[in-house]
This record gives C-alpha cells, sequence and structure tokens, in this order.
C-alpha cells in the first residue's frame, strides 16, 4: 500500500490528519488515521493536563522556598529570643544580687 500524502477533510478525526491510501493492485481509496509524534501534534487535553503540570510544579517550588525562607526566620526569631532570655537572666541574677546587698546594708544599719 502506499501513502499518497493526500490530506482528507472528510475522513479527518479530532486533531489528527488523514491519509488515503490505495493499494497498488486497486484504485479504491481507503481512509486511515495516521496518529502524529508526541513532540509535534499534541490534544488539547494533553496540553491542558502538561500546563496543569507545569502549574503545579511551580506552586510546589515556590511554595517549597517560602517555607524555605518560613524556617530561616523563624530560627532568627528563636536565636533572638534566646539572646533576650540569656541577657534578661543575667539581669535578673545581678539584680536579685544588688537586692541581697541592699538587705545586708539595711539589716546592718539596723542594729
Amino acid at each position: 500500500m502506499a501513502v499518497t500524502g493526500d490530506e482528507t477533510e472528510s475522513a479527518a478525526t479530532g486533531d489528527m490528519p488523514a491519509y488515503q491510501l490505495r493499494s497498488p493492485n486497486s484504485s479504491l481509496a481507503q481512509n486511515i488515521v495516521m496518529a502524529a509524534s508526541p513532540g509535534t501534534m499534541q490534544s488539547p487535553s494533553s496540553q491542558h493536563a502538561e500546563e496543569i503540570t507545569r502549574k503545579r510544579e511551580v506552586r510546589l517550588m515556590k511554595n517549597r522556598e517560602a517555607a524555605r525562607e518560613c524556617r530561616r526566620k523563624k530560627k532568627e526569631y528563636v536565636k533572638c529570643l534566646e539572646n533576650r532570655v540569656a541577657v534578661l537572666e543575667n539581669q535578673n541574677k545581678t539584680l536579685i544580687e544588688e537586692l541581697k546587698a541592699l538587705k545586708d546594708i539595711y539589716c546592718h544599719k539596723a542594729e
């Protein structure tokens, strides 16, 4: 059978072209649908699915980056709080020692 290369619009289905095939022994044409390679022609549904997949991947990538930034900020915040706790503990310790010293002075004066 030989492919003539003539597309027939009446036999075309969807977005795939149809070609007439003629056998060397007969002059009768038979219409069949030839499938194109996946890279050349895509159905709208597969294009839509690829677009959805691409958007999902972009969304996931942005979400990973946002989560990474959130974790970094949280670590920074916790570190800041830990530093503040250390400063306040030192200040509290100093104030307690000062209070003891003042109590000792007051008690000695009372005697």
